[in-house]
């Protein structure tokens, strides 16, 4: 399964639902998805299954610029924040 990208806009701003596989090569259409998207941009990461190493950082750098990561699995949670502290 590979990822697919939901998105759903209101008066509100713009919920994106990550399903499946989170890879490198889905970063620049999700970018461009966030990038036509409502002011406000949530990513809902309930269904998103697997990622790797480039959508974690992808991730982290959308948290890090305001967007809202809801229903994100502990184990990304806690990866992002690895991902940060090797920044520093």
């Amino acid at each position: 399964m590979t990822l697919r990208i939901e998105s759903v806009s209101d008066e509100h701003g713009t919920t994106i639902r990550l399903i499946g596989r989170m890879q490198a090569q889905h970063v620049e259409e999700l970018k461009a998805q966030i990038a036509t998207s409502r002011a406000r941009v949530l990513l809902d990461l309930e269904e998103l299954s697997l990622v790797d190493i480039d959508a974690v950082r992808f991730l982290g750098t959308c948290q890090t610029a305001g967007v809202a990561l809801v229903h994100c699995p502990p184990y990304i949670n806690d990866w992002i924040a690895k991902e940060r502290g090797r920044d520093t």
